[in-house]
């Protein structure tokens, strides 16, 4: 038969087009990819602002007068924070007491970060230190002699301290952070509590604080209370309670570093939000990325080159419920104004985070990872270690 001729005229058969590819599933995957590294970036930028938004920016440093040179030994050179406690029982959550007012300082430690970034100390200032205060504030809050340490504070806030520690040591404070009720009570929640050792049953009368002997983890109120305890736990001192406020502070970076709190993007998270509510900070720490870019610097520390110690003090001769500076106290300040490494004397009694007091954590050398002691290492003990014990039963701490 004869074949007619095709549809499209030219006695060629039709040829159907090639079907283009639809590559659904990758253009799936990237807009979701998009959308989710958009989703990221907005939440860290929210986060950041946020974050950065909590911060109380305090008064600048430079208007401080007669302040020492710094000290420059390496690229960065050493930093020295000055941080302070600030009881008032105004704002939310700081209402911890039927106490009212407040808005002194019992707390005083001077943390100094050395210039390659290896070690650290906290050097505690007993409150009950009798010393000579400069003139604060442009002069309206007047020179004095043989005053309390925490009296600055009370007339002056922040600055006043940083000047009367200056003037007292030549060293120059670069950051300041002063830390409220509220604040403190949120970090240690935020981490799941912190560990404390307690030898002895605590009852404090006075604050009817209470608590059963052994160890374990407190959170919120608990925490608080702990590190206010003064009566009715070791001999009853303020620089006991140092002592113990010094051991928690070693116990709380400890759960820090070994929880893996800084691999949980979510704790993290709390923790900072935490923190940054109830902090005052100076301009160099006015937001979140200054602050960790400073903590990124010392990632590498070994927990036990953090150690906590009190400034080397002795009973005041005109009052024996206060204490002045010891002359060994000078040579902390010198070591310290010229970043090298305090003596194995001046830190025979100090705390380090490694292994606080009593722990059962430790992300010191030799630990498991598991944040238990690696049983198969054998304590072993000297003279020193004997009087360091001694020192820490005396202040209701557990020993090692």
């Amino acid at each position: 038969t004869e074949n007619g001729p095709t549809a499209n005229g030219n006695g060629a058969p039709k040829r159907r087009g090639k079907p283009k590819k639809r590559h659904t599933v990758a253009r799936v995957l990237t807009v979701t990819i998009l959308v989710m590294s958009m989703g990221v970036a907005l939440f860290v930028v929210y986060s950041f602002r946020h974050l950065s938004g909590n911060l109380t920016v305090g008064p600048d440093l430079d208007s401080i007068p007669d302040r020492p040179e710094k000290v420059i030994t390496g690229p960065e050179g050493p930093l020295n924070i000055l941080v302070m406690g600030d009881d008032t029982r105004s704002g939310k959550g700081n209402h911890i007491d039927n106490e009212a007012g407040g808005g002194g300082s019992d707390t005083t430690i001077l943390l100094h970060l050395s210039a390659d970034r290896k070690r650290a100390y906290g050097i505690s200032i007993p409150r009950d230190t009798m010393v000579n205060r400069p003139a604060c504030d442009d002069g309206k809050i007047p020179a004095a002699t043989y005053q309390q340490w925490n009296a600055a504070y009370a007339l002056g806030g922040p600055l006043c301290t940083i000047h009367q520690l200056e003037s007292l040591t030549n060293i120059r404070i670069d950051h300041y952070v002063v830390v409220k009720f509220a604040g403190f009570k949120g970090m240690v929640d935020a981490i799941g509590g912190v560990e404390v050792c307690v030898p002895e049953e605590i009852d404090d009368p006075v604050a009817h604080i209470h608590f059963d002997k052994g160890t374990y983890k407190v959170t919120g109120d608990q925490a608080l209370s702990y590190v206010r305890v003064r009566h009715g736990v070791g001999n009853g001192s303020d620089i006991g309670r140092t002592r113990r406020q010094q051991a928690f502070i070693a116990s709380m970076a400890n759960q820090v570093i070994s929880a893996g709190t800084l691999t949980r993007p979510d704790r993290v998270l709390r923790f900072l939000n935490a923190a940054t509510k109830s902090l005052q900070v100076d301009e160099g720490l006015s937001n979140l990325g200054k602050i960790a870019a400073l903590g990124y610097e010392f990632r590498h520390i070994n927990p036990s080159d953090i150690q906590f110690i009190t400034i080397p003090w002795m009973a005041d001769p005109n009052d024996p419920n206060r204490v002045v500076f010891a002359p060994e106290a000078q040579q902390v300040w010198k070591k310290l104004r010229n970043d090298q490494p305090l003596t194995k004397q001046l830190t025979s009694t100090a705390i380090n985070a490694g292994k606080p007091p009593g722990s059962t954590q430790s992300s010191s050398p030799g630990s498991s990872g598991t944040g238990r002691p690696n049983q198969s290492q054998s304590p072993s003990s000297s003279p020193s270690d004997s009087a360091a014990n001694e020192e820490l039963a005396s202040v209701g701490l557990c020993t090692s």
